[in-house]
């Protein structure tokens, strides 16, 4: 087949495949342009989940008739004053997505700078210009695109139904909103009602307004307020608590120079910083904005510009990592309020006692009055007398001192009778703390407290975990972890490539206590282990560990997985579920909890406790 030079209309199609490869992409490339030009309202209509149309109307500085017509050719562009693309400060400048979209669509232009007496029009359609035609228009630019795809039916087969399409050009332009909250955005896509989004403040409050508005007021709740600065790279947002994390990082949106981008080393780096605090299947919510010199980032690597690449990556690795870390580890625990949201959701006002089941509850007469409730008349009902309590775990056990075990924890914590209300008479020091004072243990596995102003209950045997796995981090950080000799080496049977590979990090893993050696083919051999482990399953371990060395490709990692299982195996001598606390124990956990970082969440990401205010009980009450 000879060479030969493939038409102008073709040639935009192609390129059209990689500007516009959906309507959300599209949209998000005309929406860029009505920033650029300086638009302080923007309304974007949507039909059809962009296929049917789309439609950008903003105030910005508009376009004059010679300038619609090179609009709409290639690689003509108002957002580079040089030739200089080092320092690329719009949001677009390639000049591409005009001609491009109007190559595979019906596309059509109007546009009247403030200061010309009217407006003018181009139209395209499937590559085909128009001429440059009056038309009527208040100052600035409106874009309509229809019939995406019409010039290219194929593509049509590969777009998903209008619902996810328009959820796709949606968060487009909440992404763009939520990089721009000087900018007022309104919104109207096909049947849902209009939404708006009120023009705030560029500075970080006017950030943090526009964050709530278009995400919601739920994560201004369950978020903390990040700053951080290094190497001249500013960075600021909002980070959601471990507690309030969702099932995609879809919630994550990041922000360099004011351009939304989906980059791997921002990922990465915020993955890093919640690896101790969340599941590998959860990932948490956030809006980061990172300030950096444009010389310093290539915002031209990828087609649609959501990718970008830093010249030192490390070092907003480090950025990221440091501040998100700090920012979580710092002040009082704290977890989401969504529990409690939903625990005030289910009050059911006048339903009665048939809501909860009370109805059926089996109950005896008594005349009198019942002890401890108060005149309830000459006849009143009580429940059954309630069965004695189960014997806690080892009720008869001496003392468990897990301050040896935990490298200093110095809880003394002896398996005591059940602690009723009034075991656990209040302290009124102690309400003014974060988490209040003990005042029973429920089932021998959650604690409540009082505060000044609510009701906090814990779950003592998550709390405590992350106390002793704090603990372990800080005593490695420290001093390293002592090691135990065994008196008999163990042989642990592996599969060949699993035990050449732990012998390989055998250097490394005696870094952390574990000395193993190879022993023949499929088998390693066990002299010392963590002496923090005590008699756990070291066979176990070393199995896990094998299953992940393959993963490692530094030190990093391994510190962090064997850190992981140490947890796990010093989750077993953590106070259990099961066990009956003393008051003195109860308050101990608690001040504990207060001093200790990320005890909001367990090991696990799990919350440790869950804060009810007074307001939130009224609601349970239909007292609010």
């Amino acid at each position: 087949m000879p060479l030969r030079l493939l038409p102008p209309t073709l040639i935009d199609r192609i390129a059209a495949g990689e500007v516009v490869e959906r309507p959300a992409a599209a949209l998000k490339e005309i929406v860029e342009n009505a920033l650029d030009a300086g638009a302080t309202r923007i309304e974007i209509v949507i039909d059809g989940g962009g296929r049917r149309l789309m439609r950008v109307t903003d105030d910005g500085c508009g376009m004059s008739a010679d300038e619609l017509a090179l609009a709409v050719e290639r690689h003509a562009t108002s957002k580079l004053d040089d030739d200089d693309l080092s320092s690329i400060g719009t949001l677009g400048f390639r000049g591409e997505a005009l001609p491009s979209i109007g190559a595979v669509a019906k596309l059509s232009i109007l546009s009247r700078p403030a200061s010309a007496a009217g407006a003018h029009e181009i139209r395209v359609e499937g590559g085909v210009k128009s001429p440059v035609r009056p038309a009527a228009l208040g100052a600035g630019t409106r874009v309509e695109v229809r019939d995406l795809f019409f010039a290219t039916p194929a593509r049509l087969k590969f777009l998903k139904s209008e619902r996810a399409e328009t959820a796709a050009a949606v968060d487009a332009v909440r992404r763009l909103a939520l990089s721009r909250p000087d900018v007022a955005f309104t919104i109207v896509a096909d049947d849902r009602p209009p939404v708006t989004w009120p023009a705030r403040g560029v500075d970080r409050e006017g950030r943090r307004a526009r964050i709530a508005d278009v995400l919601g007021h739920e994560l201004a709740g369950n978020a903390l307020v990040v700053e951080g600065l290094r190497g001249g790279v500013a960075l600021e947002g909002l980070a959601g608590l471990p507690t309030y994390s969702k099932a995609n990082s879809l919630a994550q949106y990041f922000f360099v120079n004011g351009r939304p981008v989906r980059d791997k080393v921002l990922i990465g780096a915020v993955r890093a910083a919640y690896a101790d605090l969340l599941p590998s299947d959860r990932h948490p919510v956030m809006a980061l904005y990172l300030d950096i010199d444009p010389r310093e980032v290539d915002v031209n690597v990828h087609p649609a510009k959501t990718e970008v690449r830093f010249r030192d990556a490390g070092l907003i690795r480090a950025l990221i990592i440091r501040t998100l870390t700090d920012a979580l580890a710092t002040g009082v625990p704290r977890t989401a309020t969504t529990t409690a949201d939903r625990l005030a959701a289910l009050a059911r006002p006048g339903d009665g006692p048939s809501a909860i089941g009370l109805r059926d509850w089996p109950a005896r007469p008594v005349s009198g009055m019942a002890a401890g409730w108060g005149n309830a008349g000459p006849a009143s009902w009580a429940a059954p007398e309630a069965p004695p309590p189960a014997r806690g775990f080892a009720e008869d056990a001496p003392g468990f001192d897990i301050g040896s075990f935990a490298g200093g924890l110095g809880l003394a914590l002896a398996p005591q009778a059940d602690a009723r209300a009034h075991e656990a008479p209040a302290q009124t020091d102690a309400m003014q703390r974060p988490l209040g004072a003990a005042r029973a243990q429920l089932h021998e596995t959650y604690i409540v407290a009082q505060t000044q102003d609510g009701v906090v209950i814990v779950d003592q045997h998550a709390a405590h975990e992350r106390i002793v796995y704090e603990k372990l981090k800080a005593a490695m950080a420290r001093d390293g972890l002592a090691r135990q000799m065994l008196l008999v080496p163990l042989v642990v049977e592996l599969d060949p490539s699993d035990a050449a590979r732990l012998a390989e990090r055998a250097a490394e893993l005696e870094r952390f206590g574990l000395v193993v050696e190879p022993f023949g083919h499929g088998a390693v051999l066990v002299r010392e282990v963590p002496a923090l482990i005590g008699e756990a399953d070291v066979a176990a371990l070393l199995k896990e560990l094998a299953e992940r060395a393959e993963e490692w490709d530094d030190t990093l990692p391994l510190e962090r997985r064997l850190l992981h299982v140490a947890a796990t195996m010093a989750c077993h001598g953590s106070v259990r579920a099961g066990r009956r606390l003393r008051p003195e124990e109860m308050n101990a956990l608690l001040r504990e909890m207060e001093r200790t970082p990320n005890a909001g969440q367990c090991n696990h990401g799990r919350p440790t406790f869950v804060t009810l205010s007074l307001a939130d009980i009224e609601k349970l009450f239909a007292r609010r």
